[in-house]
């Protein structure tokens, strides 16, 4: 189940269009509920992660800003703003592929649960290579 979820991540960066390629997936009761993709440029909106669009779009769905009982798929390690919202959604499950040395909240660079009285389960490294090859194809196109 978890490499089908994060293969729809995969599928939602790869539609990020001259962005970040990030792709996001909340999945609520083993069902997608919401999907995400970095439009930053497009939006010219800073806050445009694939994290922060597919919360807002679950918030939507459920009418309420808690998302207890939902797992986030994304393909990069969120970043500290992504993180935060995230721990505040109550989302109780993360799992990424690509660990983000520089501006990852969870493992690589801060851990934002330790400040935290959150108690989410998080898990980083899900088809880890696949990932990588995305943002790595993408710089090297922009390079």
């Amino acid at each position: 189940m978890m490499n089908k979820f994060m293969q729809k991540a995969i599928e939602e960066a790869l539609k990020s269009d001259g962005d970040i390629p990030v792709g996001a997936v909340l999945v609520k009761n083993g069902e997608i509920a919401a999907c995400a993709h970095n439009t930053r440029e497009k939006d010219n909106d800073i806050t445009s992660h694939a994290e922060i669009i597919a919360i807002r779009k679950a918030e939507k769905l459920e009418n309420n800003w808690r998302l207890d009982g939902y797992e986030l798929y994304v393909t990069l390690e969120p970043c500290p703003m992504c993180g935060w919202a995230i721990l505040q959604s109550r989302i109780c499950k993360v799992y990424f592929g690509s660990y983000d040395v520089k501006y990852g909240a969870f493992c690589s660079n801060v851990d934002l649960r330790k400040i935290s009285n959150s108690k989410i389960q998080i898990k980083g490294g899900i088809m880890e290579k696949e990932c990588d090859k995305i943002l790595k194809d993408f710089f090297a196109g922009i390079r």
